[in-house]
C-alpha cells in the first residue's frame, strides 16, 4: 500500500480545480446515509474522504463527522470543514489502518476507495471498524470495486486533454490492466510532459459474494448490496455494501 499516498496526493494536485466542488454524487451519498441509517444526528466516521466534499455536505446535514485521509486531498478537505455550518466536520491527516480515534461512531462510511492492499488489510480495516469505531448495532456503508466491469475494461486507454475552463490544467493518459488470478484492477496515469513519472492504484475487487466470505468473522455483516443485477454485469464499476455490526 506504498504507493496510495503519492497517487492520491500528485493527482489531488492534477484534479483539485476541477473535482474538489460539491455535487449530485455527495448529496446521493448523504441520502444513502439517511436511507440506511436514519436522519437523525449521528457520528460519522469517514474513511478516505479525499476532497472533503461528501463530509462537508454530511455535517452541513447536521451530522458530527470526523474524516480521516491519508493523502494531501486533506488540505483541500479542511478547507471545506472550515465552511461547515450545519454540523461539524474535523479532518484527520493520517493513516487508517493506524489512526487512532474515540469512537464509537454510528455509521463509518467509506466511498470508493475499499481494495487497497491485500485481503489480509481488507480484513484488518473490516476488524477495526467493528471493533473499536462502529458501535454494535451501527451501519458500514462502504463502496466495492466490482470486478464484473473492470475486468471489460482491461487494455482500455485514454488520452485526455487540458480543459482549462473546468479545470483540468495537463494532457493525461491513462491505461487500465485487470489481473484475473488475483481480481485486481491497476489504473495508470502520467501527464505527457512528464512521461517518465508514471502513477499508479491498485484496487482489490470483490462481486458480492467474495466479499460476503472477505467479511465473515470480522463483526460485520453483510446484508445489502445496493446495485442493479444489470448493472453490475456491464457498467456499475462499484457497488455500495452496507454492513452492520453484529449485536
Amino acid at each position: 500500500m506504498d504507493w496510495a499516498k503519492n497517487f492520491y496526493s500528485e493527482t489531488g494536485r492534477w484534479w483539485a480545480k476541477a473535482e474538489a466542488r460539491i455535487g449530485d454524487r455527495d448529496h446521493h451519498r448523504v441520502a444513502q446515509l439517511h436511507e440506511y441509517a436514519g436522519k437523525q444526528p449521528h457520528r460519522v466516521l469517514e474513511l478516505g474522504p479525499g476532497y472533503g466534499t461528501t463530509a462537508a455536505v454530511t455535517a452541513n446535514a447536521g451530522h458530527t463527522v470526523t474524516a480521516v485521509e491519508l493523502s494531501d486531498r486533506a488540505t483541500v478537505a479542511s478547507a471545506f470543514a472550515a465552511e461547515v455550518t450545519g454540523g461539524t466536520m474535523t479532518v484527520i491527516n493520517d493513516d487508517f489502518y493506524a489512526v487512532q480515534l474515540e469512537g464509537p461512531f454510528d455509521v463509518v462510511s467509506y466511498w470508493n476507495g475499499f481494495g487497497i492492499g491485500s485481503d489480509a488489510d481488507q480484513r484488518r480495516l473490516l476488524t477495526r471498524i467493528a471493533a473499536e469505531w462502529l458501535r454494535p448495532g451501527g451501519v458500514a456503508l462502504i463502496d466495492v470495486s466490482n470486478p464484473f466491469v473492470w475486468a471489460s475494461w482491461h487494455g482500455d486507454e485514454e488520452h485526455l486533454m487540458p480543459n482549462p475552463e473546468q479545470g483540468y490544467e495537463h494532457e493525461l493518459y491513462e491505461t487500465t490492466t485487470f489481473d484475473p488470478i488475483t481480481s485486481t484492477a491497476t489504473d495508470t496515469w502520467w501527464r505527457a510532459d512528464l512521461p517518465e513519472e508514471k502513477h499508479s492504484q491498485h484496487l482489490r475487487c470483490y462481486t458480492p459474494a467474495d466479499l460476503a466470505l472477505l467479511v465473515a468473522g470480522t463483526g460485520l455483516t453483510l446484508t445489502t448490496v445496493v446495485g442493479d443485477p444489470a448493472g453490475l454485469l456491464k457498467d456499475q464499476h462499484e457497488y455500495l455494501a452496507v454492513l452492520h455490526h453484529e449485536v
